[in-house]
């Protein structure tokens, strides 16, 4: 008789980009109902973090080999726009936090390593304004500083900080610094804003960290598409630039807060009558046509990311360089995405009288959250304009962010 063999591993499973968008939409509900709590509080709730953790929303940029899914970047997109139709705030933290496990992918392994090597659920904040003091030390660097806009902050345990390092021998060096929370703290109290009130964006203050060579990222690693991280994970996933990633992670959450926006404008506009004039806002022409021209354009808005990540991934995938023009013009069109939904919404916000100034009104949070997400600068399209042009002319960009 032949002896039994050792049981066989399990295989590995992974949930599929149609369960994970399931998962995402089927919180909407729920996410709605907190939305009011959450922009009290100022801050998203824990067991909100908890669930979309539990649901793997967090691990689909993540590499296979630190458990994540290395999935294609349509699935973190759509699973954002879901959410983003419950609570923009929630889509909000969930892009940036969700985003920096692609950045961590591109760090030394080390790094990687000390983040997910006891907990593949770590999450990880940021805050990538230039602000921190650094001195160089042996095998490594003293940062100091307080940075502004760290959204989710409350909820991680690493944090992403940016800053310039002077040397002597060289241009500046724009770098982002991993830390462990023992070498930070948020400071609450700092995030007292007019819209996305719920993504407790914390300050974050340093006093004097040392931060190994290996916790920090080279900007110009990122733009070039060579960073030490791909040593480990080779996939063509790690090889996109990390600028195309992020400015659609602050900019993709605007789409699905339009749809909510829409939504709610259509319920408002078949009831409404005005206790003035006696109409009904479901005859009113102009009402119509800014409904139909905002389902139209965020139609539009969306086929256009989806047909910008199919170029960048079959780039990828092929092993090629990306063009700087095409780069450049990808850049340029996320930036302009919040702008322009928020005036879609706008349009639609001031043909509805009374009814949608209420902070009880559905229409009216979206709104808000629409209007302050302009202010991030990979949302305003004006730091973008000279280098999409000039990149037609063969001109390389100055803002090498893209």
């Amino acid at each position: 008789m032949v002896g039994a063999t050792a049981a066989e591993a399990p295989v590995e499973t992974f949930p599929t980009a149609g369960e994970l968008i399931d998962r995402a939409r089927a919180m909407i509900p729920t996410l709605k109902q907190r939305a009011r709590q959450t922009t009290l509080d100022g801050d998203v709730p824990a067991i909100t973090i908890a669930e979309m953790r539990d649901a793997g929303f967090f691990r689909i940029l993540q590499p296979r080999r630190h458990g994540g899914y290395e999935m294609h970047p349509h699935v973190f997109y759509d699973v954002q726009k879901s959410l983003a139709e419950g609570c923009m705030s929630t889509a909000w933290v969930y892009g940036v936090i969700g985003c920096h496990p692609y950045q961590l992918a591109l760090f030394d392994d080390r790094a990687q390593r000390e983040v997910w090597g006891d907990d593949p659920d770590m999450l990880v904040s940021s805050t990538y304004q230039p602000v921190g003091k650094v001195e160089k030390a042996d095998g490594g660097f003293y940062l100091s500083g307080r940075w502004g806009f760290s959204s989710g902050s409350s909820h991680c345990g690493w944090v992403l900080l940016g800053a310039l390092h002077f040397s002597e021998d060289g241009p500046p060096d724009l770098r982002t610094f991993l830390l462990p929370a023992s070498d930070y703290r948020v400071i609450k109290g700092t995030w007292d804003v007019f819209g996305l009130q719920g993504t407790g964006s914390f300050d974050i203050e340093v006093e004097r960290a040392f931060v190994p060579e290996y916790r920090t990222h080279k900007s110009a690693d990122g733009f070039v598409c060579v960073n030490p991280g791909q040593q480990a994970n080779q996939g063509p996933l790690y090889r996109l630039p990390w600028a195309q990633i992020f400015v659609r992670a602050v900019s993709t959450a605007a789409i699905g807060a339009t749809r909510a926006a829409i939504a709610a404008g259509i319920d408002i506009m078949n009831s409404r009558v005005s206790t003035n004039t006696g109409k009904a806002s479901k005859a009113d022409p102009l009402l119509h046509a800014a409904l139909a021209r905002a389902i139209a354009e965020i139609d539009e808005i969306e086929l256009r990311q989806s047909a910008s990540f199919d170029d960048l991934m079959r780039h990828a995938e092929r092993g090629e360089a990306i063009p700087m023009e095409r780069r450049a013009l990808f850049a340029y069109q996320s930036a302009t995405v919040v702008r322009r939904t928020a005036d879609l919404v706008d349009d639609i916000v001031k043909l509805l009288g009374g009814r949608a100034i209420y902070m009880s009104s559905p229409i009216l949070q979206p709104w808000l959250d629409l209007n302050a997400a302009r202010a991030h600068v990979a949302n305003d399209p004006g730091t973008r304009a000279a280098d999409l042009l000039g990149t037609m002319a063969g001109e390389p960009p100055a803002f090498t962010y893209l």
